[in-house]
């Protein structure tokens, strides 16, 4: 079993959208991550999806992506859709409990990376929707990346969030996404040492 496959599904933040170098942070992360054969990253973005759209989409996309024969994870990249169309928290929070109850029926690993500060206008909302993700994931043993309450006042984050059109960060966001996840147990997930990334 020498291959590790990395199902990504979620909204145009998984995609790098806004990133002058095409990477986001999933493709940064993929960059810090070994594998004992190869890596095998399939990103299954839809821009602007709510987690109730995600829901209905990904078992089939994802089940078609999955090897048999290699190392399959599944990685959740939450976005702040859900907000845009004012679903409860009671619902965003059941919509991912769903996605990460089959993921566990299939014996398939979960990693849940939670939405980043958009507008400031959003923001407590925002916040409270982060939070009521982690608490599904924590609820589940799947590790959860909070990366909302680092990045909320971090100069750098609102720099780049300002340079850009407010929605999507650039370069240096995703680069902090990144680095988020590579720190908030993402070797210890995959079963590897940490590398200090």
């Amino acid at each position: 079993m020498g291959e590790l496959r990395l199902v990504v599904i979620g909204d145009e933040l998984v995609a790098g959208a806004g990133d002058p170098k095409a990477l986001g942070w999933v493709g940064r992360v993929a960059a810090r991550t070994t594998a004992p054969d190869r890596l095998t990253t399939v990103t299954l973005a839809v821009p602007g999806e709510t987690t109730t759209a995600l829901g209905s989409r990904w078992e089939d996309e994802v089940r078609r992506r999955l090897d048999p024969a290699a190392d399959n994870r599944l990685v959740v990249g939450l976005g702040r859709a859900d907000l845009g169309a004012n679903l409860s928290l009671a619902r965003s929070r059941l919509n991912l409990a769903n996605i990460l109850d089959v993921a566990d029926q299939w014996k398939l690993p979960a990693f849940v990376v939670g939405p980043p500060p958009g507008p400031a206008a959003d923001s407590d909302r925002l916040g409270d929707l982060s939070a009521a993700f982690g608490d599904v994931a924590t609820r589940r043993r799947v590790p959860y990346v909070d990366t909302f309450s680092p990045l909320a006042a971090h100069e750098q984050w609102l720099g780049d969030m300002a340079a850009g059109d407010g929605e999507l960060p650039g370069q240096a966001g995703y680069g902090l996404m990144a680095w988020l996840v590579l720190h908030t147990g993402w070797h210890a997930w995959l079963g590897q040492p940490d590398d200090g990334a």
